[in-house]
């Protein structure tokens, strides 16, 4: 179709629109929002957006490793203290998880494509400067602070990239177009230990360069792909901003300092429940404002409720068993980053041709058979996972690595896909921003119950085989936890009678304490296949309908 001109099928919609009661007006933005997919159905450029919006997260997604391989270098090279690189990585995380719901927000209301540009060129122009941070006082401050812009812009971005993808594919192709979106997305996680590891071997800086060239490839593709700016004009609610910003801050400071202050710590309970705090409060102040920033009402659709439920139980396993999976390569195979890249790769292996098979699934029947059959393949890959961490050997481990990645692979894509296109009005930012939030927030709850489960039954673990070979309780005890604080870290200060077998111990005890973290693992999939199991069917079954009625758009 020439520019310029209008479809019979789009006048037909937005005449209906315009006439539409007030309580038709979601149902005939929908209508709207299907027409305009199914017109561009069959053009390439749904396919360059697609490129474009995947080059554009694949710099979110590497970022979620790839600083963590590389922080030891930083740490060095700056002379920052632990605590303070440690924020390197937790600034970022923290402000991308405060400001996810009202960058989906902003790119319903101003536009995706304008919301995804601005987040792309923030996103770069932060990285270069994280990788121009000056030596000497001002390191800390700088980096942190630039790291922290990184993570706004990344929730600039990540929705507004999402609400594009699905906007240009009609609803029948949606699974298999999201599919592929969230299996290479979701797989790019792995490349960042290798990257990091290569990289850092130049220099440190380059980490955060690489973004650059990513940047530039995604804004070429969106260019060449006119993506439309379609806007829903409201205005924006400042105060749900605000304290959506703080609770989601706050309860992910806490869940994420929780290693560093104890659970037992006030600061920590303190975080955590004064962030539940104000996400209840802002839930109520969403009830009761005219113009909010998440529409509670869409919590009252039970499909959207489970398929949430599933994706913040699944990736309390997903994003955590990059970073766990990484160090018990490197302490227990005696891996270096770079081979423990791919080690990870295993995890790929089974994630990035079950998202393909999952969305199938998704196009063919609805999210609730792809989402039970994952999560009872997760939980079974990790459990088996498990118990074979104590053989020392990738031989005997890579095929269930591989299965518990493919369980991963088979439910994500569709529970996101499935929240997605329960859109209220097709506000597909505002939806993205809940799912992400999310998504982010089980990875967060992961990381910090994990890791504390991994220190506790190391430090154990340690005291337990030092005493056994005649340390004293009291020097048994400290070397434990320095040993479980930084893995070896114990092993100059040990008893010299003890220090030769040290590095064995760690290793033997430090694959015991990461089997009990993936057999947690294995049990938030095995909850995640309860949660999955009460999908409605009945919501299943109006998916066939839609496809049914949908036209083709060739």
């Amino acid at each position: 179709m020439r520019p310029g001109t209008t479809s019979p099928d789009r006048t037909a919609k937005r005449t209906a629109e315009r006439t539409a009661e007030p309580e038709d007006t979601d149902r005939a933005a929908e209508a709207t929002e299907a027409a305009e997919a199914t017109e561009t159905a069959g053009s390439p450029a749904r396919r360059l957006a697609l490129a474009a919006m995947l080059f554009a997260v694949a710099m979110t997604f590497i970022d979620q490793t790839i600083v963590a391989i590389a922080s030891p270098t930083i740490q060095s090279e700056l002379a920052l203290s632990r605590p303070t690189t440690q924020w390197v990585v937790n600034a970022y995380l923290l402000a991308l998880a405060a400001a996810f719901a009202f960058g989906g927000r902003l790119a319903d209301v101003l536009g995706a494509r304008r919301m995804a540009v601005i987040g792309i060129v923030g996103f770069a122009g932060a990285s270069v400067l994280c990788g121009a941070t000056p030596k000497g006082s001002a390191a800390a401050a700088w980096i942190i602070g630039f790291r922290v812009v990184q993570g706004l812009a990344g929730a600039l971005m990540i929705p507004a990239a999402l609400a594009i993808v699905v906007a240009a594919f009609p609803l029948r192709e949606r699974g298999r177009a999201l599919a592929l979106f969230f299996g290479v997305s979701g797989g790019l996680t792995a490349i960042g230990p290798i990257a990091g590891g290569y990289l850092a071997q130049w220099t440190w800086r380059s980490i955060f360069w690489i973004n650059v060239p990513i940047a530039l490839v995604a804004l070429l593709l969106a260019a060449a792909a006119r993506i439309p700016d379609r806007r829903r004009p409201a205005r924006i609610d400042v105060p749900g901003a605000v304290l959506t910003a703080l609770g989601m801050g706050l309860s992910v400071l806490g869940f994420e300092q929780a290693q560093n202050w104890g659970w037992g710590s006030p600061a920590t309970w303190g975080c955590v429940v004064g962030g539940l705090a104000a996400l209840a409060v802002f839930a109520a102040h969403e009830a009761r404002s005219a113009s909010p920033l998440i529409r509670i009402r869409i919590f009252t659709d039970r499909g959207f409720v489970v398929d949430n439920a599933v994706l913040f139980l699944s990736q309390i396993a997903f994003v955590p068993v990059f970073f766990f999976a990484s160090v018990y390569a490197q302490v227990c195979l005696g891996y270096d980053a770079s081979k423990s890249g791919l080690y990870l790769l295993m995890i790929f292996a089974g994630f990035a041709p079950a998202a393909q098979i999952g969305g199938r699934m998704l196009d063919r029947s609805g999210a609730r058979r792809p989402m039970v059959l994952g999560s009872a393949l997760g939980c079974a890959g990790f459990a088996l996972w498990a118990a074979h961490l104590d053989r020392m050997s990738l031989g005997a481990q890579w095929p269930y690595i591989v299965m518990a990645g493919a369980g991963v692979g088979l439910l994500l894509g569709p529970a996101s896909t499935d929240a997605v296109n329960r859109a209220i009005g097709a506000s597909y930012g505002e939806v993205t921003g809940i799912t992400q939030t999310v998504r982010n927030y089980g990875s967060a709850l992961g990381m910090a119950v994990l890791g504390t489960v991994l220190t506790t039954v190391l430090t154990s673990r340690l005291t337990t085989s030092l005493t056994s070979l005649g340390v004293p309780p009291p020097a048994a005890a400290w070397a434990a936890r320095a040993a479980a604080r930084d893995a070896g870290a114990g092993t100059a200060a040990a008893p010299p009678a003890i220090r030769a077998r040290l590095d064995t111990l760690v290793a033997h005890d430090f694959a015991t304490a990461t089997q009990w973290v993936l057999y947690g693992m294995a049990i938030a999939l095995g909850v995640t296949f309860l949660a999955a199991r009460l999908h409605p069917a009945r919501q299943e079954r109006e998916h066939r309908r839609r496809r049914a009625v949908e036209p083709a758009g060739r």
